[in-house]
């Protein structure tokens, strides 16, 4: 009976095919197989920000990028093989970092329980509580109970992950196929109000927006002329800038300020003020309150995309490899 009403539940607020999967998730899965699973993690994560507080951003978008290939289960996580590309060798994971993080929190918790948390589950437990730092408690919920993944191939990456850069149409098609919806698309957007963006992912809106050398008129003229000063040209792949400028290491909603500024780094960002159901949303982020309790929501909602439970897949002894025995 409380399957069930869980289930309804969730149809009423995510639709049914976003919830058949995800209601086999649970709040704290591995409270008989693992107590501790959850407390190590996050001491474990917290450890690592300590020490470098990079480390959220990245593992929030490793975290994203799993999620939107072959649902949340660790495939991002695999190396290639003699006879398989993966995809974390797809040109828009190639700036992915954090897998070592990942490995070293996989490590503490097989000592502890081994052969019983999913890779999948340690991601984003991981994403959550390396976000979570900067307040001292957990930002939104993890349900847990994902199997690992075997199959990670690059060639699915290009046609799953959003580009950054993609117009409002794509992108609103690329979460419908998740089942995210527009008011997910805004306010996970609103992650990169923390971490860097490459020069070669927006250096054409400086230099050649529309093929005639020209800059993104859409773009603030003050704020194009500070990003060419650190991207000199459309050549450039190693310079990287803050994704929000004056906020990139904190966690807020100061992302849809520089915004409606008109200073939304990737194409993908300006994107989002071409609609106008976007823009009311955004509008609606500028208040801290509204941004967080919705951030919460989606990032469940997302965490429930695609999911491999029971026994489905399995659990990986280590996250860069396949269990073949």
């Amino acid at each position: 009976m409380k399957n069930l009403v869980s289930l309804l539940l969730c149809m009423l607020a995510f639709g049914v095919l976003a919830c058949t999967e995800a209601s086999r998730l649970q709040e704290n899965f591995y409270r008989h197989s693992c107590p501790l699973a959850e407390e190590i993690i996050k001491n474990s994560t917290w450890e690592h920000v300590k020490a470098n507080p990079t480390v959220p951003p990245r593992l929030l978008r490793m975290h994203f990028h799993d999620c939107f290939v072959r649902g949340c289960d660790g495939s991002i996580l695999l190396n290639s093989t003699a006879n398989n590309t993966a995809e974390k060798a797809a040109a828009p994971n190639l700036t992915l970092l954090g897998f070592d993080v990942i490995d070293d929190i996989k490590e503490k918790v097989e000592k502890a329980c081994p052969g019983v948390v999913s890779c999948a589950d340690i991601l984003a437990l991981a994403a959550r509580d390396s976000v979570s730092f900067q307040f001292q408690r957990s930002l939104w919920k993890v349900y847990t109970g994902r199997r690992d993944g075997t199959i990670s191939r690059a060639s699915e990456v290009s046609g799953n992950i959003p580009s950054p850069f993609s117009n409002f149409t794509v992108l609103k098609q690329n979460f419908a196929k998740k089942g995210l919806d527009v008011l997910d698309l805004v306010v996970l957007s609103g992650g990169h109000t923390i971490g860097v963006g490459h020069c070669n992912a927006f250096s054409n809106r400086l230099y050649n927006f529309t093929g005639k050398g020209d800059q993104d008129p859409s773009l603030n003229p003050t704020y194009a002329a500070f990003l060419k000063t650190k991207c000199k040209s459309l050549s450039d792949n190693t310079t990287f800038v803050p994704m929000d400028p004056g906020s990139a290491l904190n966690f807020d909603n100061h992302y849809y300020v520089t915004l409606k500024q008109h200073k939304g780094l990737f194409q993908s960002d300006a994107a989002l003020l071409t609609n106008r159901g976007a823009r009311h949303i955004v509008r609606r982020f500028l208040n801290s309150s509204r941004f967080f309790g919705q951030f919460a929501q989606s990032m469940v909602k997302m965490g429930d995309i695609g999911v491999l439970t029971g026994k489905k897949g399995q659990i990986r002894k280590r996250c860069a490899f396949v269990n073949y025995s």
